[in-house]
């Protein structure tokens, strides 16, 4: 049997965050992570690039976009926030820069260099670590917790950290473990649903653009044909439908409207023109080439990449057409067609796609104040383990370091 101040289970963001900052304080830690490597999924966030928080410097704003968690994180975030995840990781040699919508990135755009820092921190601070094997059970009094059980082993600890990430990204190792745990260890636990997700669509168009990027567009979603809501910004097309930042912080809206009713969207190319304005400039671009052929004058008007199967979508005019033979009629028609592609959405994707997932543990059930479960004292919960619905765009990983800093600075 082996014994430690600290046992955290689960190698990720939060968990190596705890880790590092209870050795630091000068405790005896270990470190448990199933997969062979430490951070997989934070290996693959923000596409390899880590969009390592959002540089919001407001923390009310900031709180905001966590939903009904922020009367919750007050606390946390002014022991750990923002600004302290940027010093953390500047002084140990990793600027930062920030991007569009405050979204912050490690200079060098490479995720890989997150985890070496945090990868640094835990042998500066002696953290002993063993990867590669499954924890099998954890064992439990109505004291709290007296052990876990890895390889044939139990391993026991004055407090233990609860770090084993969501369920998002199952191929990283984020399969939920750390839900049934948490019920086994009295707690109440919120099924998780996939709150980022891109979204399948029905019509062939979108796929058979798939690796294009809509830029600057509106977006519409309706419900039975009713106006849900709207989104401006850009618009990825893929093999199942459609993603990107927009789409995915809006999956959880379309969620609501797809328990009522079929979901439709279209997409508006020219957000910033009425139809009658964008007839008129379709006029001006025609008159300008009246004998050039309708499909070499359409990519002046259509989005990069999309002439061909856009004009594939309105079958009454030939794309071999003279310009000086497209009727007032037919121009009208494609003024419409880029003032509202059409899509029907089938779906969302599931949690193999998804960025973030919530479920978890009910804030009532952790003192905020420490990450301490008000169920077992001498667990503390972190990261993705909590039921806290969020945006993609930082929020997610700032979250990680703020509880795992304070798990590490409470166990």
């Amino acid at each position: 049997m082996a014994m430690y101040d600290v046992i955290v289970i689960g190698g990720g963001a939060s968990g190596m965050m705890a880790a590092g900052r209870a050795a630091e304080r000068g405790r005896k830690v270990l470190l448990i992570e199933k997969q062979r490597k430490l951070g997989e999924k934070l290996r693959i966030t923000g596409g390899t690039r880590c969009n390592i928080t959002n540089a919001e410097e407001d923390t009310g704003v900031l709180l905001k976009k966590y939903g009904s968690a922020a009367d919750f994180l007050h606390s946390p975030f002014s022991k750990f926030g923002v600004q302290d995840t940027f010093k953390f990781f500047e002084e140990r040699g990793l600027p930062l820069k920030v991007e569009a919508n405050k979204r912050a990135f490690p200079k060098t755009e490479k995720a890989e260099d997150v985890c070496a820092v945090l990868e640094k921190y835990l042998k500066d601070t002696s953290v002993e670590v063993k990867r590669g094997l499954p924890v099998t059970a954890i064992e439990k009094t109505k004291e709290g917790i007296t052990g876990v059980i890895l390889g044939g082993t139990t391993y026991t600890a004055e407090s233990y950290i609860l770090a084993t990430g969501g369920v998002s990204h199952p191929e990283t190792g984020s399969t939920g473990d750390g839900f049934g745990w948490l019920k086994q260890l009295g707690h109440t636990v919120q099924d998780p649903t996939p709150t980022i997700v891109p979204l399948r669509t029905k019509e062939k168009w979108s796929k058979q653009l798939s690796g294009v990027s809509l830029k600057n567009i509106k977006i519409t979603f309706f419900a039975g044909g009713k106006k849900g809501f709207s989104k401006k910004g850009n618009v990825l097309l893929t093999h199942f439908g459609i993603s990107g930042p927009l789409i995915l912080n809006s999956a959880h809206q379309v969620a609501d409207l797809l328990h009522e009713e079929q979901v439709t969207a279209t997409i508006d190319t020219y957000p910033e023109m009425d139809l009658g304005i964008l007839d008129k400039h379709i006029s001006t671009v025609f008159d300008a080439h009246k004998n050039k052929l309708l499909k070499n004058v359409f990519k002046e008007l259509a989005p990069e990449g999309t002439t061909d199967v856009l004009l594939s979508l309105v079958p009454s005019i030939s794309p071999e057409t003279k310009i000086h033979s497209v009727t007032k009629a037919e121009r009208r028609q494609l003024a419409e067609l880029l003032k509202a592609l059409p899509l029907t959405i089938t779906g969302l994707m599931g949690l193999d796609r998804a960025v973030i997932a919530d479920g978890g543990v009910d804030l009532v059930e952790i003192d905020t104040r420490t990450m301490r479960s008000r169920r077992c004292s001498n667990l503390f919960v972190t990261g993705d383990l909590l039921h806290i619905v969020r945006p993609s765009g930082g929020y997610s990983l700032q979250l990680c370091w703020t509880t795992g800093y304070l798990a590490g600075s409470s166990a």
